[in-house]
C-alpha cells in the first residue's frame, strides 16, 4: 500500500475519495439486492418448469409400452430439433438469454398409414422436450446472473470492509499528524513570544 503523505492537501484528497466511495456504495448494494431477486426468480422459474416435466413424463409413461412397437420408428424425425430460439435481455446489467420456443423437425408421417397414437405420443414428447430445452435456457440464465452477483459481491464487500475503513483510517491519521503539527506551532510560538518579553525586560532593565 502506498504510503499517505500527511498534508492537508492529502487529507482532502483522502476526504473527496471517501465521498466518492460512500457515493457509489449504495449503488452497488441496489444492483447486488437486484441480481440476488433475480437469481431467486430464476430458480423459482427453474424449479416451476421441473413441477411441468415431470407431470408430463407421467402422461409420457402411458405410451412407454407402446415405444417399443415398429411404428414408433416415425416418432424419430418429428422429435430432432432443429432450432431452439431465444433472445437477449438485459437484466441488472447482465445479458440474458430468454427462452422462445423451440422449433422440430416438420412431421413426415402418414396419417392414415399410422396408429393413432403416434400423433398424440409425438406431441406429448415434444412439449416434454420443450420443457427441458426452457429448463436449459433458464439454467444459463441464472449461471450468468449468479456470475454477476459473485463479482458485484465482491466489490461491496471491498468498499465495505477495505476501502471505506482504510480511508477513514487515513483520514484520521492525517488529522491526528496535522493537529499535533499544529499544537507544536503554537506551542513553539508560546516558547518564542516569551523568549522575545524576557529580552525586552532585560534590555529595559
Amino acid at each position: 500500500m502506498a504510503q499517505i503523505k500527511m498534508t492537508k492537501n492529502e487529507l482532502r484528497d483522502q476526504q473527496r475519495k471517501r465521498s466518492q466511495l460512500e457515493r457509489y456504495l449504495p449503488t452497488l448494494q441496489l444492483k447486488k439486492a437486484l441480481l440476488q431477486t433475480e437469481v431467486n426468480n430464476a430458480q423459482v422459474e427453474f424449479e416451476s418448469l421441473q413441477a411441468v416435466a415431470k407431470e408430463q413424463e407421467l402422461k409420457i409413461a402411458k405410451f412407454a409400452q407402446l415405444l417399443t412397437h415398429p411404428y414408433a420408428s416415425d416418432l424419430e424425425e418429428p422429435l430432432k430439433i432443429v432450432e431452439v430460439k431465444t433472445h437477449s435481455e438485459n437484466i441488472a446489467g447482465v445479458e440474458v438469454p430468454i427462452f422462445e420456443e423451440v422449433i422440430f423437425q416438420p412431421m413426415t408421417y402418414h396419417l392414415f398409414d399410422t396408429p393413432y397414437w403416434i400423433d398424440s405420443a409425438i406431441n406429448h414428447l415434444r412439449e416434454l422436450l420443450t420443457t427441458r430445452e426452457h429448463m436449459r435456457v433458464v439454467m444459463q440464465k441464472k449461471a450468468a446472473l449468479e456470475k454477476e452477483l459473485r463479482e458485484v459481491s465482491i466489490r461491496v464487500n471491498l468498499f465495505e470492509k477495505v476501502l471505506i475503513p482504510r480511508t477513514n483510517v487515513n483520514i484520521k491519521k492525517i488529522k491526528v499528524f496535522l493537529g499535533d503539527q499544529q499544537l507544536s506551532a503554537v506551542a513553539q510560538a508560546k516558547v518564542a513570544k516569551t523568549k522575545i518579553e524576557m529580552r525586552k525586560k532585560a534590555a529595559i532593565a
